[in-house]
């Protein structure tokens, strides 16, 4: 369903480039909002769309609709089956991706300026006349349901359907966005464009492109390719704290190495403390040289790798991380990480290791601008959580801003020993649910 053309065909940006993208915010004549960055030295554009919502909208006793749904917009459209569909796409040299989120679906094009015209038209079909033919609805359900059929399987899977089941109960994120093999093959071509309709609205998009378009003729092609959708759509799901307050799950699952899941409540994207908390993270969990690395790797051999993350949602926030280890170690594991989260909310982080983050995060930065499509990808990230076009030029000096006290003031309030939970599949050896 995602097909992704030669990557060195699209990737123009390099990372001594960055420093030169020049942003520009633009307003269509319909009211659109988007974000640009021109760049004429090959003949190719890449735009990312994305709408807030995702699969968190699934209506009750639906859950995978959305999901389903944007996996069949280039299964056929218009006067095109699948087969066609694939053939007018492949033909013009453009590469479509329809993706389903929990807080978001995205559309990614790419497209030849020379074949610019013709390929949006086709794009705008995909977007605006879905067929939703019962014959490819019944074919995507078959690859649905295999996923799903695998995720009942892994033990990676398990753990996380059960953290996630334990954070969120019945909210959306609190299941998979796969939904199940009953919710599923419950979906009906009806709830195809139920689901359509409500996860492709104009007060809910966002939009970036970069590469060999102006802003005059980026904004013809918003107008003529979204203008026709829908104002509005269905109320988003309420905010929701994750009910994570301490303990151990243990769910039996006969495999040589234990999958355990660990965390608790976080931060928010847009919250004044997101950077120092992002840092203390990285020192924390977030890069080989954390001290969850050397602590439960290096010095103990008790996993290959072992990492943590500020898991953001729209309308939830957890600070979070994962590892496997043999049965017989997972126990020592697991009291090692609770260990090491009691040591960096009582002692914090030190000068050095804030200063190492700082240069490893300044340095990386630029990295991550390798092509037109990550750039306009990031621009709508960007724009999702609340921030300015200059915030790719700011960004380091933020990082460099962070004071000592200031990233160990937000470390206490970050690390709650006594919230953190653990969900651990497997067969633990020595390790009680608590």
């Amino acid at each position: 369903m995602i097909r992704i053309l030669a990557a060195g065909l699209f990737a123009i940006f390099t990372t001594s480039a960055q420093a030169a993208v020049e942003v520009q915010d633009i307003t269509t004549p319909d009211g659109f909002k988007a974000w640009l960055v021109e760049e004429h030295s090959i003949p190719f554009t890449a735009l990312e769309i994305r709408f807030r919502g995702g699969s968190s909208l699934d209506r009750e006793n639906k859950r995978g609709e959305i999901n389903l749904m944007m996996a069949l917009i280039e299964e056929g459209s218009g006067d095109l089956d699948a087969q066609s569909f694939a053939k007018a796409r492949d033909a013009l040299a453009a590469s479509y991706s329809f993706d389903a989120g929990m807080d978001s679906v995205s559309i990614s094009a790419k497209f030849l300026t020379e074949n610019r015209d013709v390929a949006v038209a086709l794009l705008r079909q995909a977007i605006l006349e879905p067929r939703f033919d019962p014959d490819a609805i019944e074919r995507v359900k078959g690859q649905v349901y295999s996923v799903i059929r695998s995720a009942q399987t892994d033990p990676s899977e398990i753990a996380s359907a059960m953290f996630y089941s334990n954070a969120f109960g019945t909210h959306p994120y609190g299941t998979s966005a796969d939904g199940t093999l009953d919710s599923v093959e419950a979906l009906t071509r009806d709830d195809m464009f139920t689901a359509y309709t409500n996860a492709m609205v104009k007060d809910r998009v966002y939009i970036g492109a970069v590469g060999d378009i102006t802003a005059e003729a980026l904004s013809t092609l918003i107008d003529d390719l979204l203008g026709d959708l829908p104002q509005s759509g269905p109320d988003m799901p309420a905010s929701i704290a994750p009910a994570l307050h301490g303990g151990v799950t243990v769910v039996p699952y006969e495999t040589p190495q234990s999958v355990v899941l660990f965390g608790h409540a976080g931060i928010a994207r847009d919250a004044e403390d997101y950077i120092p908390a992002y840092i203390a993270n990285e020192i924390f969990g977030g890069a080989a040289e954390s001290r969850l690395m050397e602590e439960v790797r290096e010095k103990r051999g008790l996993t290959y790798g072992i990492g943590a993350y500020l898991a953001s949602f729209d309308y939830a926030n957890m600070v979070a991380g994962q590892f496997s280890s043999a049965n017989g170690a997972v126990a020592e594991a697991v009291q090692v990480v609770k260990d090491e989260w009691d040591k960096i909310a009582r002692d914090g982080i030190t000068a050095e290791e804030l200063d190492i983050a700082k240069t490893y995060l300044t340095g990386a930065y630029a990295l991550r601008f390798d092509g037109n499509a990550p750039i306009a990808k990031i621009m709508v990230g960007m724009q999702m959580v609340g921030l300015s076009p200059d915030y790719i030029t700011k960004r380091n000096d933020m990082v460099n801003a962070v004071t000592l006290d200031e990233i160990n003031r937000v470390a206490r309030a970050l690390y709650d020993p006594e919230s953190l939970t653990f969900v651990v599949v497997g067969q633990p050896e020595g390790l009680n649910a608590e």
